[in-house]
């Protein structure tokens, strides 16, 4: 089975709902069309579902079950396409449509889902019916997904090897990067859902009492169940937003003071420029996304926060220079695979040597950007020292203006582990252990915290 199959061309647009359509049937399509997607086009999984789910009229839940299938296949993808090719003798059959995702979204079902296993393979037959093109292999199908559903034991015991499900690429990185026991580590942390974080204004205690959550060491509170967000105590009233524990250091490490000019480049969607903002700095964000800063602005309007907001290319913009500068650089965003397993099979090392080309550029842009004496704060949420230690070491090699100002523990909530031999943050997901996997690990982030001279 191939992740890619160009006889598909473009993707059918979404099929009308018959009237008697059977239960559960339209969310598979969704799935499926959604796996189909993203592996054909390199598209992110979250996008792909916003642009696609309106045109498939699911209620709340068949849309839920129907995202759920896709981003278990995503975060199992490995071992459920080993499965499938040690099973098809002949390989996956040739101009046969939307097969392979139909195959894709059955399989995580069987193997990872609480889903009878006759709903999971009933629905995929309906659904390859449904193609002339895959209509032709419905005996194929339906033969290997109850093989599947019979040996279901002996795939999952065979899938504990540590990169079972890592593309062998991101394995030889992280074992170059970090040792073969880190890298196994960060690898298995991934076959875990990821806790969900918050970010609050005031009051972490007061909060994670109210949210039935935890304080982390850093400051923020951790859910211990997952709740539909706006629903939740002090949402509606701004009194906190969804924020990686990780993703909130870097704007910690830049210690904004009330009152200080501060630009947030690469700002979308807002959760360090709502820092920033929270702590009475006078925040410039800065993001070409047009789109992605109207997400922006909402979150700070629902925040009670202000910001000056400009639609533009951080590389190429030009401003007196400022107090401190935070840059989030673009990136392959490896170090979130645990909350976006899509990633893993969606980036390759050539976007990551073109990001890291990219990077270059904009850190060269915050430079300029930032005054005598002022503090630039890089990071980046990719676990590849390309786009982290290996950016620092060549900017600073090359600005003699600029010094690295080591991080200290106490600067992170008492965390030594997170911090790396040169004194930068780098985060692992297996890190930051809790009672629970719900409760424990954070994204791969890096990031340097450098002064001008």
């Amino acid at each position: 089975m191939t992740e890619q199959d160009n006889s598909r061309g473009k993707p059918a647009p979404a099929p009308a709902r018959p009237a008697d359509d059977a239960p559960g049937l339209p969310a598979r399509r969704l799935a499926a069309n959604l796996i189909d997607e993203v592996l054909r086009a390199g598209t992110a999984l979250d996008e792909t579902y916003e642009r696609m789910s309106p045109a498939f009229g699911l209620d709340a839940a068949d849309a839920a079950l129907a995202r759920a299938i896709a981003i278990t296949a995503f975060r199992r993808l490995g071992t459920i396409q080993h499965a499938i090719n040690a099973r098809l003798e002949r390989g996956s059959p040739k101009n046969s449509g939307p097969f392979e995702p139909i195959l894709v979204a059955g399989a995580a079902q069987i193997l990872f889902l609480d889903v009878p296993d006759h709903a999971a393979v009933d629905l995929a037959i309906r659904h390859l019916h449904e193609d002339a093109r895959s209509a032709r292999y419905v005996a194929l199908g339906n033969a290997l997904l109850r093989r599947l559903a019979r040996e279901r034991d002996a795939i999952l015991n065979g899938s504990a090897a540590p990169f079972a499900d890592t593309p062998p690429w991101l394995a030889e990185s992280w074992r170059s990067a970090y040792g073969d026991e880190t890298a196994a580590a960060i690898a298995a942390s991934h076959a875990d859902e990821p806790p969900l974080d918050l970010s609050v204004k005031g009051d972490a205690e007061g909060w994670a009492e109210k949210l039935g959550g935890i304080v982390l060491p850093t400051g923020s509170v951790r859910l211990r169940e997952r709740s539909p967000v706006p629903s939740l105590p002090g949402f509606a009233e701004g009194e906190w937003w969804v924020q990686d524990a990780a993703a909130a250091l870097p704007a910690l490490l830049l210690a904004p003071k009330p009152g200080e000019r501060i630009a947030d480049l690469c700002a979308a969607p807002g959760g360090k420029t709502a820092q920033l903002a929270a702590a009475g700095a006078a925040v410039t964000a800065v993001d070409r996304s047009a789109p992605r800063l109207r997400r922006l602005r909402a979150n700070l309007e629902r925040l009670g926060l202000t910001a000056e907001i400009l639609a533009t290319d951080a590389a190429n913009w030009q401003a007196e220079p400022f107090d401190a500068v935070l840059l989030d650089a673009p990136c392959s965003a490896t170090g979130t695979i645990r909350r976006h397993p899509d990633v893993a099979w969606t980036k390759t090392p050539e976007d990551r040597d073109k990001l890291a080309a990219l990077q270059a550029r904009l850190l060269d842009a915050a430079a300029r950007l930032t005054r005598p004496g002022g503090r630039l704060v890089y990071c980046t949420c990719s676990l590849e020292p390309e786009e982290g230690e290996n950016q620092i070491d060549a900017f600073l090699a090359a600005n003699p203006d600029f010094a690295r100002v080591p991080i200290k523990p106490e600067d992170i909530g008492g965390l030594p582990e997170a911090i790396n031999a040169a004194g930068d943050l780098r985060t692992l997901p297996h890190q930051l252990r809790g009672e629970s996997p719900r409760l424990s690990g954070w994204t791969g982030f890096y990031a340097s915290r450098l002064i001008r001279l």
